[in-house]
């Protein structure tokens, strides 16, 4: 049984057609799963009219090759892709648009807060999948980068370790318990904090967990990566989160913020320095 998307731009619109494209596909025994308005593809640069994406199975994969033969001499309808769903299509279906990508880097995705929703389910689908995996979180303290990465966890089913963090007080994980090595789980750390942390041990658990086939998220990559054996291009993803379209991400303040809060803290007892 194959699952395909369908995405189809509206050349002259009339009452009941979308009845009419449901009904010949109904007639080619192919299933709808889930159909919705789509904002068209970021790539795509023409100005056409109303997309919709559907997302289709079928028990006999020819009926879509049918489907697309008999859609093409139709004028009221013009089919911009018919193809495996992608995580991509899956979720511009669900969400009403496409997700939005640098134009210079394929593998770099930006959301708004105000798109948290649409993150926090990209990222889901991503912790979902099976083996290593290596995430970067770009943004500005307090735009909601860790909190969406647990929500994210959560809705996967996933249990989240964080090796370090700032988002209740500073976090160095020095050793994990045994359950806690799991390829299941998802890992969290700080970049900024595991940068400026001296402890071997830290260090060293750090780089365990980057041999795992486990998913891994990097808050602040750019600084993680610095005086480091890894690179920007060792990522699959990053993410870059703003509170603001055109607001600037820079380490400068954060770095001098972790410094002031770290001194601060050194009195401190830290459950998780174990």
């Amino acid at each position: 049984m194959g699952k395909w998307y369908l995405e189809y731009e509206i050349q002259i619109n009339r009452p009941g057609l979308l009845g009419d494209i449901a009904s010949l596909l109904g007639m080619l025994r192919v299933n709808i799963i889930m159909i919705n308005s789509v904002d068209g593809d970021y790539r795509d640069e023409t100005d056409g009219g109303v997309r919709r994406g559907l997302l289709l199975k079928t028990e006999d994969d020819a009926q879509i090759a049918r489907f697309e033969l008999i859609a093409s001499t139709m004028d009221m309808i013009q089919i911009k892709k018919i193809r495996e769903p992608k995580l991509s299509d899956v979720l511009a279906v669900r969400h009403g648009r496409y997700l939005l990508k640098d134009a210079d880097n394929d593998k770099t995705f930006r959301f708004l807060r105000s798109e948290l929703g649409i993150l926090v389910d990209f990222m889901a689908e991503l912790f979902k999948e099976d083996g290593h995996k290596l995430i970067g979180v770009r943004g500005m303290p307090r735009v909601g980068k860790t909190e969406s990465v647990v929500a994210a966890s959560v809705c996967a089913n996933k249990k989240w370790i964080f090796l370090s963090s700032t988002m209740i007080k500073q976090t160095i994980r020095k050793t994990l318990a045994g359950d806690e090595f799991s390829k299941d789980n998802i890992f969290i750390l700080d970049g900024i904090v595991t940068r400026n942390e001296t402890d071997e041990r830290h260090l060293q658990l750090v780089r365990e967990m980057m041999r795992m086939p486990a998913v891994k998220v990097v808050e602040h990559p750019d600084i993680f990566v610095q005086h480091s054996e890894y690179t920007i291009d060792d990522f699959d993803y990053i993410i870059e989160l703003r509170t603001e379209q055109d607001q600037e991400i820079t380490y400068e303040m954060m770095e001098k913020n972790h410094m002031m809060s770290n001194r601060g803290s050194m009195g401190g007892f830290n459950i998780f320095n174990l």
